[in-house]
């Protein structure tokens, strides 16, 4: 879901030209999940393959890399660990919500009903463990490094660029902003649609005159995953106005201490430190087993899309030293 903070902050339109060469830390779970909502047929019915398993997110994940790829763009995929414990009414809620979603799907397939079928279908997404083994095995047989995280997965994208070692976080969600990503990336979706967004964490606190503590404070007081709902009729002007007047203190207690404890899973996250981010030479085999032969994907989109990737890997290397590239 993601903590909601449109209405506070803002982000600049940039051209794709403007990340050449930039290493991404993509929320992969955040962009899996994009694919399986979105990826379907006109009923709703996400892609599968001979033996009825899943496959939208895998052929999400693997033409968007390439044309990420072919923009010059470095991305390494971050996924989730464990979640917080406190994240367990959200989960909770998140399923109740599919379980309502999949019975008027259902309903809106029998009556004929395609549009409500589709939106209702796209909000009925989960995943199994095969399908995120299966989604870091082609990850890896593209040639893309990817970091398995303790506990959140845009956390640890805030990590690694707070370090340097990635240019900025890739997500729909502004989560990352709250532990501290340097820089956000939203609409990374090649789709001509979307414009891809850049947002400065400094700008926006700068802009607001609040630093990040306060930025979290405010996201808390509207509602985080770990706290769903936040405080009964508070929205993202009126939380900024709570903290901005300094009157957090007067809503500290009806949260209790679920209160510092949302702020140090922001403040003082669970990182990992040990990860390699190195791009490799795709494996084109190993691409081809996956996709081709476990699950029935094209043999010429397949071999169109493995050539694309091969060209742009080759050319990045070409137009960059060694060791900037791997």
């Amino acid at each position: 879901m993601g903590v909601n903070l449109r209405e506070l902050i803002v982000g600049h339109e940039i051209e794709w030209g403007e990340l050449r060469g930039k290493r991404i830390a993509v929320d992969a779970m955040n962009t899996l999940y994009q694919f399986l909502s979105t990826i379907r047929q006109p009923d709703g019915t996400p892609l599968m393959d001979l033996k009825g398993r899943i496959t939208s997110h895998l052929s999400g994940l693997f033409y968007r890399s390439i044309r990420i790829y072919e923009n010059g763009i470095k991305p390494c995929y971050v996924f989730d660990g464990k979640p917080p414990e406190l994240k367990g009414r959200e989960l909770e809620e998140r399923k109740e919500r599919k379980e309502s979603a999949e019975e008027k799907w259902a309903e809106a397939k029998e009556r004929g009903d395609l549009e409500s079928a589709r939106k209702y279908a796209s909000m009925t997404s989960r995943f199994t463990k095969e399908m995120i083994e299966d989604s870091k095995r082609l990850i890896g047989a593209m040639g893309m490094p990817q970091v398995q995280a303790p506990s959140e997965g845009e956390v640890q994208c805030a990590h690694m660029c707070i370090k340097g070692d990635v240019y900025a976080t890739a997500s729909q969600d502004y989560d990352s902003l709250l532990a501290g990503s340097p820089i956000l990336i939203r609409n990374l979706t090649m789709q001509e649609k979307f414009n891809l967004e850049k947002i400065d964490l400094e700008e926006n606190l700068q802009k607001l005159g609040i630093g990040r503590e306060e930025l979290v404070d405010i996201a808390i007081l509207v509602g985080t995953d770990f706290n769903v709902g936040g405080v009964r009729g508070i929205g993202p002007k009126r939380g900024y106005q709570i903290v901005k007047e300094g009157k957090m203190e007067e809503y500290k207690e009806a949260l209790g201490a679920k209160y510092e404890m949302i702020r140090k899973l922001f403040l003082e996250p669970r990182v990992e430190e040990r990860y390699e981010l190195r791009w490799r030479k795709p494996n084109s085999e190993a691409i081809r087993r996956l996709l081709i032969d476990e699950h029935n994907f094209s043999e010429m989109r397949v071999e169109r899309g493995i050539r694309r990737l091969e060209e742009a890997y080759n050319q990045n290397v070409s137009q960059s030293s060694l060791n900037q590239w791997f």
